[in-house]
């Protein structure tokens, strides 16, 4: 049975709406989800991150899924709208606090650099109007290579009739170059409203240019890949790290001759991916 994923929800301030989006997303069958905080730069003078909100301070307990047993997971995602090289920090642990990267781009420099050597999960493909670029094979395959995700969203295209062409299009263009590889799709959703079912979204991607297979991996199998991605990004090249043992070691007796016992000590985990 597909696990289906939707890694685009937006932030809102209002508890009870977005108490009301991880509901709605449960009922309609989403694992998980990704709460999505928005970050522009240029409209920031200190240019400070905004910091997630614990899930516990939204419900004290996580919906159930809709036909599993097991409550829904949810993310913390964060998107830089960038229109500058400079709005990209160069530490990875200043992103520390969110389990996703995203990077929106406004030019075909940054497009290219984000493709080919920023240390990123997804690059959001703009669908609210006319691209501002050409989208190029070369990068495209870069970033493909690299293991990034390209996101098309449909919210916009259920607000707006224009919008709705735009999306379409830019959908379109997107997936005659990508072929239809590492693509995702996400809601972008701001209300619950706007949320749709996984086999809706398959059949928007229909639409989309995607083909039948490739549309139900852009809700399942590709996000959960941009998961794992992220979650290697912040490890050891996504072969190893250290975490705290738990283990707590007696002292010896006081007419012990044995020699006193070593600290705890990280304990090192490979990951196999």
């Amino acid at each position: 049975m597909a696990v289906f994923i939707d890694l685009n929800v937006i932030y809102t301030p209002e508890k009870s709406h977005l108490r009301s989006l991880i509901e709605t997303a449960a009922h309609l069958g989403f694992s998980t989800i990704a709460i999505n905080y928005v970050f522009d730069p240029s409209t920031k003078k200190k240019q400070e991150l905004p910091s997630p909100l614990p899930i516990g301070d939204v419900m004290d307990k996580l919906p159930v899924v809709q036909g599993r047993s097991r409550p829904i997971r949810v993310l913390n995602r964060l998107t830089i709208m960038m229109s500058d090289a400079s709005h990209i920090r160069p530490k990875p642990e200043d992103y520390g606090n969110f389990d996703l990267l995203a990077v929106h781009l406004s030019t075909e420099k940054l497009f290219h650099a984000a493709c080919m050597t920023y240390d990123v999960d997804i690059i959001c493909v703009p669908v609210t109007e006319r691209l501002p670029f050409i989208l190029k094979r070369a990068p495209v395959n870069g970033a493909i290579e690299r293991g990034l995700v390209f996101e098309v969203t449909y919210a916009a295209a259920i607000r707006d009739s224009t919008m709705r062409r735009y999306t379409i299009a830019n959908a379109n263009i997107m997936m005659d170059i990508c072929k239809g590889k590492n693509v995702i799709l996400s809601s972008a959703a701001e209300t619950a409203l706007e949320l749709r079912g996984p086999y809706d979204v398959t059949n928007l991607g229909l639409l989309f240019g995607l083909s039948d297979g490739d549309a139900k991996e852009a809700i399942s199998s590709t996000c959960r890949s941009a998961v794992l991605h992220a979650e290697t990004r912040r490890t050891v090249s996504g072969i190893v790290y250290a975490v705290r043992s738990s283990q707590q070691v007696a002292p010896p007796a006081a007419d012990s001759e044995s020699p006193p016992a070593k600290k705890a000590r990280p304990d090192l985990i490979l990951i196999d991916n």
